[in-house]
């Protein structure tokens, strides 16, 4: 005697037989690539997310470079009202153009890492599509994007570092100026 889940795997087995058989036989069914279109799916959400992270990070760069250049427009307005007293402000100008230089090169890298990224995700697909290895050229431009990325870091982490000295600089000088008026 036969049990039903034999008759049943018997039943599914020649019918995927069938469709096999159909799909190769028939132009108008082919094969399906949705497994291997899935499964390029998976492997472009990592760059996805990356995305993601880029966009982040491309938002605290334009809001730092805004602060700067709103920073700077009210310098530029005070040396015109009053020339005589620009030795401070002088050299305050030089380090937010410092820091806009700083912002507007990671700005940049960000950019083109995200760029790297898109080129890495058409890559997955159009080589899925049509049916070459593009391994090492996806590889090479994920190398290369995560090597525009440190950069982009690196003048983000050089601008934080000049604002923060900056800081501490003005900081230090009130604090002198105040304790002179004291004693």
């Amino acid at each position: 005697r036969v049990s039903n889940s034999t008759k049943a795997s018997g039943w599914l087995s020649s019918a995927r037989q069938r469709l096999t058989i159909v799909g190769e036989s028939n132009p108008m069914f082919p094969q399906s690539n949705i497994p291997d279109l899935a499964h390029v799916i998976q492997l472009a959400v990592a760059p996805v997310f990356l995305l993601t992270a880029l966009s982040t990070m491309l938002a605290v760069l334009t809001n730092r470079l805004s602060r700067v250049v709103d920073r700077t427009r009210k310098l530029e307005d005070f040396l015109l009202k009053f020339p005589e007293r620009s030795a401070q402000p002088r050299g305050e100008l030089f380090i937010l153009f410092r820091r806009t230089v700083l912002c507007n090169r990671a700005i940049t890298f960000c950019t083109l890492t995200a760029l790297l990224i898109c080129m890495v995700i058409g890559l997955l697909f159009i080589s899925e599509l049509m049916g070459f290895n593009a391994s090492l050229a996806v590889a090479a431009l994920f190398i290369v994007s995560m090597g525009t990325f440190v950069f982009a870091l690196l003048s983000f982490l050089r601008e934080i570092r000049v604002a923060s000295h900056a800081l501490e600089s003005s900081a230090r000088n009130i604090l002198k100026m105040t304790d002179d008026g004291k004693s």
